[in-house]
């Protein structure tokens, strides 16, 4: 029916999908929670347990090079005189106390075993350690970010990205193993991206592990693959200059020159072709082929529309719809709790009619909020539409938590502040679930109710039919229809949650069904009315 998005001390969000009625509620966080954090907390105490080990290693280290140079100093002496040094009998007695007692002595500390605490700490966390299928999403999320925000690879590896606090630039074996992920995965576009940057850090004197070859055999074939024959050999015979004897590289060199001269024969054969066919029609030409055509604007595909809202691009209201936008004191229709102290109401967008209500929810709700769902945040999930059996999907990547007003009081007050606020009923709403996007997350075009957060950069709840784009303000609510009075879905709200920059997005989503407004908001005679 309709949908509201509230954005707490990160985003409170309230939407209604077509069947039944959503309202979404959404907040944000200046730091990352749940697993993420946690992660770093283990690794800290990782850290610690490390420097634990290294100070021990290093005081086993120092008694024993004070040991060598105590019998250095004692040996040179002896070696000057043997027979009379050990014609002192003391000299003789220390001697053979020395290699009866006190090199046995030294061997036990050299093998005394510091590194127990380090490793048995080690194994015990690892159990919480991500998975590869965790490092791959990771590597994913990067890449989908560098396409619809159009990041080039140096300013990712440099660190420089908007909102950014905390840089952190990436190094040849970061910007390697990225390119390795896309290359298994397939995306030899990508591969090609990160195996170049992987290489431009190391020809401007980066130390690495990864040596320029093995970048090369990887950045020649991801090229190749794309049908850049001709950058491809002349990546190899660099990578033969290194290393003459590499045999996948010279396999590939006559492989290369071979379907390099096949290519130029095809290419030559249908230019030729390409001009015969150009002078026939040339002579087919007649008067009528210089009358004006109507020309039709071709609609811009939806996955681009979404990426250029996302970017803040796209569809701009005109002067004459942007006129029509106000803001404004709003008491719901002088509803007692709003009439000493009336919400203000900024209108985002005319059609369809998408409002934005200020300092709605508090910084101590969100946290409260947060708190209640922390512990139960589980990958969020879709009903598969033939099967209807729920499942994860690519093109929804968030962590998701459902709260019942009966746990605490704080969610029984935000259900009341939505029918407050929207007019309508609560008790045949669904209970309210709290969403998490971290960096990289995001929902793609669809049917339903709407998302947003308090973020650093990106994460804007955008409107790809329309050109709408609503971005993430702190303590703020966000509403519209989803469905028209008569019940029919209003497809100009078909939305997508943008893909988190930098920062962390928070949502909660409350969906209201049909059954229940009747009253509250009767049924139109007309359908889209």
């Amino acid at each position: 029916l309709l949908s509201l998005l509230l954005i707490l001390a990160s985003s409170l969000f309230l939407s209604l999908p077509p069947p039944p009625l959503s309202i979404s509620l959404s907040f944000s966080l200046p730091v990352c929670p749940g697993w993420s954090d946690n992660l770093l907390y283990t690794e800290k105490d990782l850290v610690t347990s490390l420097k634990n080990y290294i100070t021990a290693e290093e005081n086993k280290l120092k008694q024993v090079k004070q040991w060598a140079e105590k019998l250095d100093v004692l040996s040179a002496i002896a070696m000057q005189d043997p027979e009379g040094f050990l014609g002192n009998p003391v000299n003789a007695f220390k001697l053979m106390k020395r290699l009866n007692t006190e090199w046995g002595d030294l061997e036990s500390l050299v093998l005394k075993d510091t590194k127990d605490g380090f490793i048995s700490n080690l194994t015990l966390q690892r159990q919480h350690f991500p998975t590869d299928e965790d490092q791959t999403g990771a590597a994913k999320a990067l890449l989908r970010l560098q396409d619809t925000y159009r990041l080039d690879t140096n300013t990712i590896s440099t660190g420089d990205l908007p909102g950014v606090t905390h840089k952190s630039p990436m190094t040849v074996e970061d910007c390697f193993e990225l390119g390795k992920i896309a290359y298994s995965e397939v995306d030899y576009y990508h591969t090609e991206l990160w195996m170049e940057q992987a290489l431009k850090q190391l020809d401007e004197g980066e130390e690495s592990t990864v040596d320029k070859v093995t970048v090369l055999d990887y950045l020649s074939y991801a090229i190749y693959q794309q049908g850049d024959l001709g950058r491809a050999l002349e990546l190899t015979k660099r990578l033969l200059m290194l290393d003459p004897e590499h045999q996948r590289a010279n396999g590939n060199l006559k492989y290369f020159e071979f379907q390099l001269i096949n290519q130029r024969k095809a290419q030559a054969q249908e230019a030729q072709k390409a001009r015969e066919e150009g002078k026939e029609q040339r002579k087919r030409l007649t008067s009528d082929a210089s009358k004006k055509k109507k020309r039709f604007r071709e609609p811009v595909p939806e996955r681009k529309m979404y990426e250029m809202l996302c970017r803040g691009e796209g569809i701009k209201l005109t002067p004459r719809r942007q006129r029509r936008l106000f803001c404004r004191y709003f008491d719901n229709h002088g509803h007692p709790k709003y009439l000493l102290s009336p919400v203000k109401q900024e209108d985002e967008w005319d059609r369809p009619y998408i409002v934005r209500y200020h300092d709605i929810i508090s910084h101590g709700e969100i946290e409260k909020v947060k708190e209640l769902a922390k512990p139960r945040l589980r990958r969020a999930t879709i009903s598969n539409p033939i099967t209807g059996v729920l499942e994860t999907a690519p093109y929804r990547i968030s962590k998701s938590a459902w709260l019942t007003a009966y746990e605490h009081p704080m969610i029984d007050q935000i259900n009341q502040r939505i029918e407050d606020l929207t007019g309508l009923e609560m008790d045949t709403a669904e209970e309210l679930q709290v969403a998490n996007y971290g960096v990289g997350g995001q929902y793609e075009p669809h049917f339903d109710f709407g998302r947003m957060s308090d973020v650093a950069a990106g994460g804007a709840t955008v409107f790809p039919d329309v050109g709408a784009a609503v971005w993430p303000k702190k303590g703020t609510a966000v509403f519209w229809y989803n469905l028209f009075p008569s019940g029919e879905g209003d497809y100009s709200t078909r939305h997508a949650a943008c893909p988190v920059l930098v920062g962390n997005k928070w949502v909660s989503n409350k969906w209201i069904h049909e059954r229940g407004q009747e009253f509250r908001r009767p049924c139109g005679l007309n359908e889209t009315a």
